[in-house]
């Protein structure tokens, strides 16, 4: 860890003892108020009971165009929504099993030929997407396809790290895979959930009525001892089931149509309780694949190696005949370019570096990520707490 890292952490430590501590504080001058604010409302009760009909139907006629106005002009996200599949390619945003994806991609940014990176599996894609990192740099290889329980945990910043320094902002993620457990480490700023393989009851739906479950527990009063006490900043929601369906069946079948319908679904109900949250309007949604898989990948093909490296990466490194690196990406919602094109070079590591931008947070990072900054309508309006500062001295 660099010497700038360490202060980093020494000033996050600090924090996290002031959060607490505030915390604290809050909940003892909250409680001192309630008499206060009981006779507050009391009064408002009676005058607003006094008032005209007219006059107060005037008031609300008054108000809902400044609202609105109000609403459309702050379009800057607050929360990020980040959907990471796996197993699928560009192919699928056309395809009839997922109205909720092509919704977005019409409504949103696209990259069409963007990229995962080398060997394409899941755990090493997983890792280079929340650290912005290549495999070489975070070293979470091959080896990893494989839980191992002596294995500690990811060692490098993750996007969950920088998050937090930058702006005190808060990540829940849901997994549908163990072995993508030890890429987070266990911090007050994360909240993790995982309903995977090892549970054949947990399915897309399974996980979207987790997700559905948290956001009604950490806006309610005492948070269910969650680490979060409201709508996190960033939630991440893994959904592998086209891959899973497509080694088992291939992609040319019914199951793998009716995997893609079951993600699309799923994310169809996430976005159905942020909007009920009446948090949807104010959330950047971005959705990639960590890898996409040849048209008649079988299940014989994934346990079979690549003979030889490709010149395009479709197959290196370890990767399997079916696994391939080309992938899309797509941002849509809060501050995003309707109907835009992204036309530069696209890696899903450079997934944490828009988030950054798009909360509108800068710190010190250690990563190759690249903020995708031509997708927003308007720059996002600087809201970093001034942490960086520290880990510069």
């Amino acid at each position: 860890m660099t010497a700038a890292m360490r202060g980093a952490r020494m000033f996050h430590d600090r924090r996290r003892q002031r959060r607490l501590r505030d915390f604290v504080m809050n909940m003892n001058r909250m409680t001192r108020m309630i008499p206060t604010m009981a006779l507050f409302l009391l009064g408002v009760l009676l005058s607003w009971a006094s008032t005209p009909a007219t006059t107060a139907a005037a008031s609300t006629a008054a108000a809902a165009p400044v609202a609105a106005a109000a609403t459309a002009a702050a379009t800057q996200a607050n929360h990020v929504l980040l959907f990471v599949l796996e197993g699928v390619g560009d192919d699928v945003m056309a395809s009839e099993a997922m109205p909720t994806l092509r919704e977005l991609a019409a409504d949103g940014a696209v990259a069409r030929e963007a990229r995962s990176v080398s060997p394409p599996l899941t755990v090493p894609a997983m890792a280079s997407l929340l650290t912005g990192l290549p495999v070489a740099r975070h070293r979470v290889d091959r080896a990893w396809e494989t839980y191992d329980f002596s294995r500690s945990f990811l060692r490098s910043p993750t996007l969950f790290d920088y998050l937090d320094l930058a702006g005190g902002v808060d990540t829940a993620l849901f997994i549908m895979d163990e072995r993508l457990y030890q890429l987070a480490r266990p911090e007050i700023y994360v909240d993790l959930q995982t309903c995977g393989k090892a549970k054949p009851q947990c399915t897309p739906s399974t996980l979207a009525a987790y997700i559905a479950d948290y956001l009604r527990k950490v806006t309610s009063e005492g948070g269910y001892n969650f680490r979060i006490f409201d709508i996190p900043g960033l939630l991440v929601a893994h959904l592998p089931a086209p891959a899973d369906a497509a080694r088992k069946h291939g992609r040319d079948g019914p199951p793998f149509r009716a995997a893609l319908r079951a993600v699309d679904t799923a994310m169809a109900d996430v976005l159905a309780r942020y909007r009920d949250h009446g948090v949807l309007d104010r959330t950047m949604v971005i959705v990639t694949s960590l890898y996409s898989m040849a048209p008649s990948a079988a299940a014989a093909d994934t346990a079979r190696p690549a003979a030889a490296p490709s010149t395009s990466g479709a197959v290196a490194d370890g990767a399997t005949a079916a696994t391939d690196a080309d992938v899309f990406w797509l941002a849509s919602g809060a501050n995003v370019k309707p109907g835009y094109v992204i036309s530069r070079p696209v890696n899903i590591m450079d997934t944490g570096a828009t988030v950054m931008n798009a909360l509108g947070l800068e710190t010190h990072t250690e990563w190759d990520s690249r903020a995708l900054t031509d997708i927003f309508r308007a720059t996002p309006e600087r809201r970093t707490t001034g942490n960086e500062h520290v880990a510069s001295h």
